[in-house]
Order: structure tokens, then sequence, then C-alpha cells
């Protein structure tokens, strides 16, 4: 415990009025009650000041003092009154509503959502003051909802005035210049496969046999040619750290004139790309690979869809793809042969359902349903895999300066309460010297196939381990079970890989002396940060258009009834899924018959008197009761239960 009874930390809020203190030196976050928060704001900076040790129970703290404001802006709603405004901040955690002037409402009306540049943190009895900066749309304008989370977390829309013109200046054709030097496969047979609407093809296959081996091209638009280190177009590239798939729209990393354009491996096109062509036995071992700058023509664009139905036989399908029907059979062999061989090491697999979103003219949800996830989706996901780890492996062995995918293993303490948990209903995970193997995990989420308890347990063990980063060192892949992994195959969309392409090229190049080694010694660890936290803010914002849109989309169905599974379950509620991957809470008060108590060892909500128990995975029917957009929450009751 530190000396004194006084910490610094920043200050998390919650929608209730209360907050939490995360302070260097404490195992567990301070707990600050409303009436001690003082005008404190969420991510502000704050001396806390610890209440007397209460035995059993969490910290306390009283906020002495804001260090430093953590916000400048924020996006929110306008409510106008008659002299003056109000904005009513999107995100929950700040509590308070921004007075604004008359004069600095920029002409907002009600329903505008705006963003507010704060000018006053108020005290603890008077609101912050701030101004219009940015009227970004009426509430029901299309598109002004999703607009109003990317601005909340800060995504770029627009690319500066000076990367355009970069952009613009870069040929639409790839020039004989250009291929000078370069391995031509031109002739090689090879193919896209994407989704239906994808339009930045960064990534495409080969594969033909060569005796009883597999000869794999995983070929790579070679987008470091166009993009020069330290250009405008690359520094902005860096700063947005990957493309952002929102519901209704992508926020590219480049520009779509690069990324739709010359970066993108169109069929019927010469395009310029980095190859890594890998010799595979009938075990799955990789016994050769070559790395090359290329020079590539690609015969075919396909869809998972159309692959698949190949796959499945369909006649009119691979009568249209004729030529390249028995490379798509070779394709299947040969994946299901990777996969077998990851799986023996003990590669784990979370299968959950993602969610496909689609929208109206609108901009409104039309539609949720969990997304397809086919052989063909899985064959692509196992040749990538493979490049990734290829690479990694061939330039850790060379020691050069890299920047690696890795994720940790998982934290001892979690993974102990994981395990008496689960040991619960009937399971167990071997920890060694309190470190588990991720071969345990996998055996684990395999007996849980098709039970009640799969659901949860499987989000409970993802939960408890670390995410995954950038990192110069090789430490390793504990998801994949894997000692060497990077990011390799996604230039357009991920600047880790854009960054490693400059490295792999300067190396085949001959260009890797000690000035370069050093050079990219000095700036990766940096990458490697800013990508992560980049990543991070990405995911982040996708969930939560998601969750908006599914509150959106059931806001259309009150009243109405479906049939779910109990998913989860806290003293509050029990979450309910649909077969649509939308979940919303029944809350414990909601349950009728009994006075209904959370069981925390069991997750079962029991009735007090009649012993009536709502177990997980247990199949209900539920009537939508309420969906509020803004805080993204759906509410469901019990549709068969007695009074």
């Amino acid at each position: 415990m530190p000396k004194g009874e006084y910490l610094t930390g920043i200050y998390t809020g919650h929608a209730k009025g209360f907050g939490f203190v995360a302070a260097e030196g404490m195992e567990e976050d301070i707990y600050i009650r409303p009436e001690d928060v003082h005008g404190a704001m969420h991510q502000d900076e704050v001396r806390v000041r610890l209440k007397p040790v209460q035995e059993g129970k969490r910290r306390e703290g009283v906020v002495e003092k804001v260090v430093a404001r953590g916000t400048m802006q924020l996006i929110g709603l306008y409510e106008e009154s008659k002299n003056y405004g109000f904005v009513i901040p999107d995100n929950g955690r700040y509590t308070r509503d921004i007075f604004i002037p008359k004069e600095q409402s920029k002409g907002a009306v009600n329903g505008h959502k705006v963003v507010v540049q704060l000018t006053d943190y108020g005290t603890a009895e008077k609101n912050p003051e701030g101004k219009i900066v940015e009227i970004l749309g009426h509430i029901t304008d299309p598109g002004t909802d999703v607009l109003s989370i990317a601005k909340g977390y800060d995504l770029p829309l627009e690319f500066p005035e000076k990367v355009m013109n970069q952009a613009e200046r870069v040929p639409e054709q790839v020039s004989e210049a250009d291929m000078q030097g370069r391995m031509d496969l031109r002739a090689v047979q090879m193919v896209t496969i994407d989704g239906e609407d994808a339009k930045d093809l960064d990534d495409a296959v080969s594969l033909c046999m060569e005796g009883e081996h597999y000869v794999l091209g995983v070929h790579i638009a070679d987008v470091a040619n166009y993009v020069q280190e330290r250009s405008a177009l690359d520094r902005e590239a860096l700063k947005r750290g990957t493309s952002v798939y929102l519901v209704d729209r992508v926020i590219p990393m480049l520009p779509r004139r690069l990324s739709n354009g010359i970066c993108s491996l169109n069929a019927g096109e010469d395009r310029l790309a980095l190859s890594c062509i890998m010799t595979i036995d009938r075990k799955g071992n990789v016994t050769d690979h070559v790395i090359a700058e290329t020079v590539i023509h690609v015969d075919r664009r396909m869809t998972y869809t159309s692959v698949q139905k190949i796959l499945d036989k369909d006649e009119q399908e691979s009568k249209a793809y004729e030529e390249l029907v028995p490379m798509f059979f070779r394709m299947q062999e040969l994946a299901a042969l990777l996969r077998e061989k990851r799986g023996k090491r003990g590669s784990i697999d979370f299968d959950f359902p993602e969610t496909k979103v689609l929208l109206d003219e609108e901009g409104r949800a039309a539609e949720i349903k969990p997304y397809d996830r086919n052989t063909a989706t899985r064959v692509i996901e196992d040749f990538m895999l493979i490049a990734n780890e290829t690479v990694a492996e061939d330039y850790f062995w060379q020691d050069l300066p890299f920047v690696y995918r890795t994720h940790e293993k998982p934290d001892p303490d979690r993974m102990k309460k994981l395990a008496a948990f689960i040991h619960n209903f009937g399971y167990t995970i071997r920890l060694k010297e309190e470190a588990v193997h991720p071969k345990e995990l996998q055996k684990l989420l395999t007996k849980l196939e098709g039970t009640p308890e799969e659901m949860l347990i499987s989000r409970l063990s993802l939960r408890s381990m670390k995410q995954a980063k950038y990192t110069t060192d090789c430490t390793g892949h504990f998801g994949l079970a894997a000692k060497y992994y990077c990011h390799f195959t996604s230039p357009i969309r991920r600047y880790p890989d854009l960054q490693i392409h400059r490295i792999i090229k300067d190396s085949l190049r001959g260009r890797l002396k000690e000035d370069r080694i050093l050079h990219y010694q000095n700036i990766l660890e940096e990458v490697a940060k800013q990508s992560s936290e980049r990543e991070r803010k990405a995911a982040e914002a996708e969930r939560e258009t998601i969750r908006m849109k599914k509150a959106e989309y059931m806001s259309g169905f009150l009243g109405e009834e479906f049939d779910g599974v109990i998913s989860g379950m806290t003293q509050w509620g029990i979450y309910v899924e649909l077969a649509n991957t939308v979940e919303g809470l029944v809350r414990a008060a909601s349950l009728l018959g009994d006075y209904f108590e959370y069981q925390e060892k069991t997750y079962e909500m029991v009735g007090v008197h009649t012993g009536k128990t709502w177990k997980l995975g247990q199949k209900v029917r539920v009537r939508v009761t309420g969906a509020d957009k803004l805080a993204r929450t759906i509410d469901f009751e019990m549709a068969e239960q007695e009074e």
C-alpha cells in the first residue's frame, strides 16, 4: 500500500452518479460514492483521499481535487430553452448536462446531435458549460446516429488535403518499370475470395501440387510500394492505425483511390504483390517457403457464397467456374489439414456468431442476423493464418526488428477463478504451476459443445484471457498456440502489416544495414503501441454501433414474443439471447410467482418459496418490453410465467 492516505488516478464515471478511480499500487479500483465525486468528470485525473479500511469491503475514497481534465469535447443531443440550451451527453458516464448560452449554440435546434467544446467544467453545484463547434445532423436524419458514435470515438472522417493530393498522384495502372526485378507470377492460376460487398481486396490465393506436396501461394497487395515511409499518406495511416467497419460505412486507413484502386487485387489487372509461397506436406507442415516481391494477375474475383456452392457440388456454379473447380477442392483439403494440425497443438476457436446488420434506405436496421461462417470463409482464414505464422517465424530467426502479433498467457488468478467456477458444472481444467496450456481450454470448449452452459462458460473463458496486441518481442500467441505470429496479410486496412511489408522489402533488397536496423529499432515500439490502441478504439466503436442498431431494431417489436436461450445471469436479472444474436435483460423484479434470488455459485435464479429455478441454457419465450437506442439497452420479460 502506498504511503499516506492520498492517491492519484483516473476517474471512471458511471451513469448512476458514482464512479471508480484506477490508481497505481492498488489492486482494485477505489469506489467513489455520488456525494464524494465533487465535480469530477469521466476520464479526469483526480487526487483521492482514501477512507478507512472496512473489513471485506472495497476501498472507498473521496475526490479532493481534479488534477487534470480528461475531456475537451463531448457528443450529445441538443435541447433548447427560451434563452439557452443544454446538451445531454451520448456517453452515460458523463452524468451532467452541459449548459449552452444562446450565443454559443451555433443555431442548433431541438433534436440536433452536436459536438460541444467544454469552456467551463462547473462545480459540484453548477453544471459544466460549453459551446457548440459542430452540428452533426438531426437525430432523425439517416446516419446521424452512427456519425455521432464515430465522432465520440474521435475517428477521423475526412482525409487532410495534403493526403488526398498525394493519393491523386498515385498511378492507376502498374507500369513496366514497377515490374522490374520482380518474380512474375502472372501465369499462375489465382483468385481472390471475399464477401460480396468487399471493395478493398488485399489478398489473393493460388494452390497447385508438386508431387505429394501442396504449393500454397498467399499474395498480398504491395501497398508499401505506393505509400512511402514518412509521407503524408504514411503519417495519416499510422494516426488511424486501422480501417474501421461501422454498420453503414467504412472509415478507411488509406484513401479509396488506393484501397479500392491500384492496391486492390482486382481480377483481370496486373498488380504488384508481396507473396509468401509455401510448400506443405500431407501432415500440414510447411517444409519450405519463399517470400518475394511479385507481379500477379488475378483470374477471377470469387465470393465466399460462390465457392461454398462449388464445394457443395452445385452444378450451375461449378459450370460457371469450371477451370477453377479442382483448385477449390484442393484448397478445402489443405485447409482441413492445416486446421487439424493447429487443433493438435491446442489452438482455441471461439465460434461466437458475429452479427450482420442490414439497413434500409433510411439507414435504419431492417434485419439482424448471425454472420455466415462457412467452409469457404474458413479456408481463407486457415491460409492467412499459416502465411502470418510462416513470415513471423522467418523474421524471428533472421533476428531483425519486426512487429509481432502476440497474445499473452492468461492471468493465473483469473484461471483459478474460472477453474473454480466450472467445477460447479462438473468440468475441470488442469493448471500447471498456476499456468494453463491452450489445449486445456480447447478441450473444455469441445466438452461444452451443445450443453446448456456452453455460451456462458465460453464467454467467461474468453473474458479471462488477455487481449492480443502488437509488440516488438515475439512472445507467442496463446489463443493460436503459436510460437511465432504476425499480421502480414492486410496492409490496406492495418498499419502493422504495412510496416512489416517495408521491413520485408528492405530485407529482400539487401537494404537492412546497420542504419536501417537502428531506424526500425527506434520507431517500432511506438508503431506497435499506437496500432494496438487504435485497434481497441475501432473495436469499441464497431461494437457500440451494433448494440445501438440492435436496440433500434428491437424497438419495432415492442410487445412481441420471441424464443430465446438464457445466456447469462446477474443479481439484477437474466440475460436472454435470441437466434438473431440480439441479447436483452429480463429484470429480476419482473419475474412473477415468487421472490427470486440469484445463486452466484451455480448461476441460477431460484424462487425463495417455490424453488422454481431459471437455469443457464434454458430455452425460454420472452416478450420485448423496451428498447432504448441511446442507452443501447433492450428489456424483455418472460412470456410464460405464472402470476
